[in-house]
């Protein structure tokens, strides 16, 4: 979503149609009650703000010190560092940590999942969404020839690393967590189409569009986002 590194730019803005990573994250969290919340790259506050308005108790990392002054009233705390270069220690215990969009951008992801996350609470839980690689469009520009960085998408200039659903997978469970859901996105028509063309056909061809890359997710999601625990968290939890 941001900027871990400094250079960023607030280009990266809330996606509000309902079958965007935001807004599945968003459903998928519910209303915080006071629960604390890690949010892994917060750009300018734009899910920050959103997850305090639920009743969330908001901490935010963010790399670029201007975009992480422009969040810092959306939480209790912004902690501006680069994650490829430290990891901030003792913060926790957390009841989530949200990686929106973010571990594409890092240099050595699977890293800062270990470390970050033994700042989980004992039934905590981590939300992650990256782009998939392995979209059919990305499949037919290679077909021609091209792999071509753009200002956003999943070729997005400043992505470092790139996953298919397989890769996120291995990632995970090298990072000791198991998956509880595992969804995907469709391509953000709201987002490639003219407003001009925001009519109600927009509307019903989206949410086709949303079913389908769920059930086809390999190939026709555009994001993955999955909810997943620390190994062995599952059975502390029976066991309380």
């Amino acid at each position: 979503m941001i900027g871990l590194m400094s250079g960023a730019s607030s280009r990266y803005v809330l996606k509000p149609d309902a079958h965007s990573s935001h807004s599945v994250i968003l459903r998928w969290l519910g209303a915080g009650q006071g629960r604390r919340l890690l949010d892994v790259g917060a750009a300018d506050g734009l899910l920050s703000r959103q997850l305090t308005e639920r009743g969330w108790r908001v901490t935010a990392i963010e790399g670029d010190p201007a975009l992480a002054q422009a969040g810092a009233r959306h939480c209790e705390r912004m902690i501006t560092l680069n994650l490829d270069r430290e990891i901030p220690l003792g913060e926790g215990p957390f009841d989530v940590i949200v990686y929106g969009d973010v571990l594409e951008h890092l240099v050595d992801p699977l890293r800062v999942l270990v470390e970050l996350d033994r700042s989980l609470g004992p039934n905590g839980v981590v939300i992650i969404s990256v782009p998939n690689i392995a979209h059919l469009w990305i499949r037919l520009l290679l077909l021609v020839g091209r792999f071509d960085y753009l200002d956003r998408g999943i070729l997005d200039q400043s992505h470092l690393r790139f996953f298919t659903e397989r890769s996120l997978r291995a990632m995970l469970a090298d990072a000791g967590l198991s998956i509880e859901r595992f969804s995907a996105t469709p391509a953000p028509l709201y987002q490639i189409l003219p407003v001009s063309w925001h009519r109600k056909w927009v509307a019903a061809t989206h949410s086709i569009n949303a079913v389908i890359a769920r059930k086809v997710r390999r190939l026709l999601g555009y994001q993955f986002i999955v909810l997943a625990h620390p190994k062995g968290a599952a059975e502390r939890r029976g066991a309380s």
